[in-house]
């Protein structure tokens, strides 16, 4: 479980406008979560900078793609 001083700072870099490429997609290398809560709205964000993040979004893809030719 999270602290409230972590919780706090896993805040602040999802809240940071500088961690975003071109306003959308989530990069920041110091989180080193997979998907993270968006900054507005309901759902999460990939972070782009954790490596595991390309392999859920092949794995997603991969599934769309069988799933939608049964």
């Amino acid at each position: 479980m999270k602290t409230p001083f972590e919780q706090d700072e896993l805040d602040k870099m999802r809240s940071d406008p500088d961690n975003y490429k071109w306003g959308f997609f989530y990069y920041n290398k110091k989180d080193k979560r997979i998907l993270v809560p968006r900054k507005t709205g309901i759902g999460f964000s990939v972070n782009f900078a954790n490596p595991y993040s390309y392999l859920v979004i092949s794995v997603i893809i991969i599934l769309a793609i069988i799933l939608g030719n049964i």
